[in-house]
């Protein structure tokens, strides 16, 4: 088992990594097939009724700390089997999050995260970000991985054939106070690389470039993370009270 600790053998067998009593217990609910449970007797007496993975083994903690990826292993450890990642067809939610070369795994599990708090249910992605099966993107989501459907395409062509409006993240966006989030109802939010931006090819798509206003005029930029939250509230609210605090 401690093979799939290597993200290429989870690649292979089309299968991710879940740890953790509360994940585990999304995992459980969530439709998604769970291949293997390596846990306590504890939890696995706990959770008799509600398991039905094809293998199960109890483990002491010792063996739990050989299978995690974290220095702190807790309870129970998991396989489970990936769903599709192909493009859908329909929008599911009326406000879209595509992300463009996001490469750090905890920045992509708190967007998933995010957007599932705000009713998010399709995120798009450019072939080159992180995978969102990677152990620490599915850790930091919370379970959002499991109620959120996640898809690789090519970027710019999806953008360009999406056929909604594409409101994209840039320094040289035009400020949220001044942007009208309202309408259409149907919209994509695009979130670029964490130090880059977004991609010259993908901007090209981007009808809409949007700023977060700096009102304290001296941090340099934002998390990643924090810019998507901000405006995924944004969009789905169309606020138009934002404005520069006076002293």
């Amino acid at each position: 088992m401690a093979a799939y600790r290597l993200q290429k053998r989870c690649d292979e067998e089309a299968v991710f990594v879940v740890e953790g009593p509360k994940m585990a217990s999304e995992a459980v609910t969530s439709g998604f097939g769970v291949r293997v449970i390596c846990a306590t007797g504890e939890w696995l007496a706990a959770h008799a009724d509600s398991t039905t993975a094809q293998e199960c083994y109890e483990v002491n903690s010792s063996e739990l700390e050989r299978l995690s990826n974290f220095k702190t292993p807790n309870q129970v450890w998991m396989l489970v089997e990936r769903k599709d990642l192909s493009p859908l067809t329909s929008h599911l939610s009326s406000l879209i999050l595509a992300l463009d070369r996001i490469q750090d795994p905890g920045n992509m599990g708190t967007m998933l995260r995010t957007a599932d708090w705000f009713g998010i249910r399709r995120v798009v992605c450019s072939h080159d970000t992180v995978s969102c099966y990677n152990p620490k993107v599915v850790q930091a989501s919370m379970g959002a991985i499991f109620r959120t459907h996640v898809e690789y395409v090519d970027l710019p062509d999806w953008l360009a054939t999406c056929g909604i409006p594409v409101f994209g993240a840039s320094l040289k966006g035009e400020p949220l106070s001044t942007t009208n989030c309202q309408l259409p109802t149907n919209k994509v939010l695009l979130i670029g690389n964490e130090s880059r931006g977004i991609s010259e090819e993908v901007m090209a798509q981007v009808t809409h470039p949007v700023l977060i206003p700096n009102l304290g005029g001296t941090a340099e930029s934002l998390n990643a993370g924090v810019a998507a939250g901000i405006l995924m509230f944004y969009l789905n609210h169309g606020t138009t009270t934002i404005s520069r605090r006076k002293n």
